[in-house]
């Protein structure tokens, strides 16, 4: 029995994952990953570098992509909650534009692969947020890439509940969609 699940979602190549969880008095025991359980998924992917995001409520980062080098990401929550989405810019996709996303959060424990060939970007729901990431490619600041996350062609349904999302400079200045899909 794989001690993963892989849960297909109507976008081709995204997957939520869940991991089985071993409860005790104590606490709990999980895999986060285990690369010969993934290939039993069919999720070969090779990961080189992990990344660590802590973020207070209300924090959205995204839209992001890298163009010449992108990323698959293998994502999860280990403290809080969030609304994490992906959008498909995969040129000739028969969903490119569209987005899906998913409640990530320590209380789940789910995670969401999101290949490359997507935007990615999440949401803070809870007071604070520590985000966890795998990469199947090497971060390269030259090549940091983005969709304004309000983009009204996309029409991502955030969770904001009246409040002002806090944003980074950078990603209150990023393109529309349509700017970006020429060149992809």
């Amino acid at each position: 029995m794989s001690k993963f699940t892989k849960i297909a979602t109507p976008i081709e190549g995204l997957y939520i994952i869940e991991p089985r969880v071993f409860p005790d008095e104590r606490g709990f025991f999980m895999e986060s990953y285990n690369k010969r359980d993934f290939a039993e998924i069919c999720l070969n992917m090779e990961f080189v570098q992990d990344n660590h995001s802590h973020s207070k409520n209300g924090v959205l980062r995204g839209l992001h992509f890298q163009d010449k080098h992108p990323q698959g990401k293998l994502i999860r929550v280990v403290r809080g909650e969030v609304f994490d989405v992906a959008v498909d810019i995969r040129p000739g996709s028969p969903t490119f534009g569209k987005w899906y996303s998913v409640i990530l959060s320590e209380e789940n424990k789910r995670m969401f692969y999101v290949p490359e060939g997507f935007a990615h970007g999440f949401l803070v729901l809870s007071d604070e947020v520590d985000f966890l990431y795998k990469c199947t490619e090497y971060y390269y600041s030259q090549e940091d890439c983005g969709i304004i996350w309000n983009d009204p062609d996309i029409g991502i349904e955030w969770p904001l509940n009246g409040i002002e999302p806090i944003l980074s400079e950078k990603d209150k200045k990023r393109p529309k969609f349509k700017q970006v899909a020429g060149g992809l």
